[in-house]
């Protein structure tokens, strides 16, 4: 298996352009946390011509509300949300400059065909491994939406976050790749 590739958030398109679905990523920098109620608020604020609570551009959303962290800690366990939930929002993000998105599990076409468009990355964390995930994070701030708990909007500073290239630019899915490739014809 080849080495992960070192990325570095805020992302830029050269980099995303060279990710292909299957790769493995580390990535270190700057993640926002977001997820459903943070999404809807952030783009009912676009709708309404209001800055968001953060620059979009180049940005990389990692769908995840942490458990509360314990003494000492930065953050407590950190796994991934399932990404579906996001689907209504994720063309808009992406479209005003998101560059890549981390959850877990299927993304709808909508937002697949909005990942080639704007040249974007959906990049899939380990399920379950949300302890472990946590151990990436080095500083973990809320910057929006404080009222929302778990679900607030925080900015982490990350060094080896882990994740797989799902979706890719140019249209790879490495789950449609995967079924493919064990498919029995008939």
């Amino acid at each position: 298996m080849a080495a992960a590739l070192r990325l570095r958030s805020p992302l830029d398109s050269k980099e995303i352009q060279g990710l292909k679905a299957g790769d493995q990523v580390l990535i270190t920098g700057t993640l926002y946390t977001a997820r459903d109620a943070a999404h809807k608020r952030i783009v009912e604020a676009l709708d309404k011509g209001k800055v968001p609570p953060f620059e979009l551009d180049g940005q990389t959303l990692y769908y995840m509300g942490p458990s509360p962290a314990r003494p000492g800690q930065v953050i407590g366990s950190a796994g991934p949300t399932t990404s579906g939930r996001m689907d209504a929002y994720t063309p808009r993000l992406l479209a005003e400059g998101v560059k890549a998105i981390i959850g877990k599990g299927k993304r709808s076409q909508a937002v697949k065909d909005s990942i080639k468009k704007h040249g974007a990355v959906y990049l899939a964390a380990v399920g379950g491994a949300g302890a472990l995930i946590s151990k990436a994070i080095k500083k973990a701030d809320v910057v929006a939406y404080e009222d929302l708990g778990a679900e607030a909007v925080r900015r982490l500073e990350v060094v080896d976050f882990p994740a797989i290239v799902i979706n890719d630019a140019r249209g790879g899915d490495l789950y449609e790749e995967g079924k493919a490739k064990y498919h029995r014809g008939n």
